[in-house]
């Protein structure tokens, strides 16, 4: 019976942050006559377990991302039922971890190199669909940051438009959280001017992954179509007797 209990309240827990951020999202979209619907909510749940992923499922959320192959694989098989669940790879990723996201992921948001677009096309089972990428901008020059600078973004954009088995469909950018209020803004503000250029160039960009829990507001008022939410929904991360922060 204790058990049952603690599953309901966990539930519960679970459905309140949902519902509170997609508040979030639709009182920020209606701040600047956006539409709210057209704003993606992906759920970051690197480290958490499958039966939290399963808790927002029940709730109504269908897109997950993972930031690490393995955990996010393990998720994959474990939650196979759930059929209609859209996977994101979200973490940096190692050419020699390619076969494994081509393999079992529906989008990329972390193309950051030439060789990944190559091996991930190489490696996209053929039955099936295109693998669904998004090109990360290190927006800031940020050095210790993954990432293309803007001034590559055409080149690599090019790249995965032509390769048979992906599909480009926009941009995702991580600012730097220690920026001020207006270097953020300025942030934004460039991101939002590419992706125009990109829509302009390509008709399958549709996506601008952008905004986390602290500054999706901000993210929607510069056109994200895609915010990446994970502290908000799941709450904080624990690692042994440490809590810390992320997305």
């Amino acid at each position: 019976m204790q058990k049952s209990f603690d599953l309901a309240t966990t539930a519960n827990r679970y459905f309140e942050r949902y519902s509170e951020v997609l508040q979030r999202i639709e009182h920020a979209a209606n701040a600047v006559q956006r539409t709210p619907n057209t704003i993606a909510l992906l759920a970051v749940s690197k480290t958490k377990p499958a039966e939290a992923i399963a808790a927002l499922y029940a709730a109504g959320q269908r897109d997950f991302g993972e930031n690490y192959v393995q955990e996010g694989i393990d998720k994959i098989h474990e939650l196979e039922e759930l059929t209609d669940i859209t996977w994101h790879f979200v973490g940096a990723l190692q050419s020699n971890k390619s076969k494994d996201v081509a393999a079992h992921f529906d989008w990329v948001h972390s193309i950051d190199r030439g060789k990944i677009v190559n091996r991930l096309n190489e490696q996209r089972p053929k039955h099936l669909p295109p693998l669904q990428c998004l090109v990360q901008v290190n927006i800031d020059y940020e050095p210790t940051k993954a990432g293309v600078q803007l001034n590559e973004l055409g080149k690599i954009a090019e790249q995965i438009d032509k390769a048979s088995h992906l599909t480009l469909r926009g941009i995702m950018a991580i600012p730097n959280p220690d920026a001020t209020e207006q270097e953020k803004h300025n942030s934004f503000q460039q991101l939002e001017n590419v992706m125009q250029e990109l829509k302009a160039k390509y008709p399958s960009v549709d996506t601008l992954s952008l905004g986390m829990s602290n500054d999706l507001e901000a993210a929607i008022a510069h056109g994200s179509t895609m915010v990446r939410i994970g502290t908000a929904l799941f709450g904080k991360r624990e690692i042994g007797k440490r809590e810390i922060r992320k997305r």
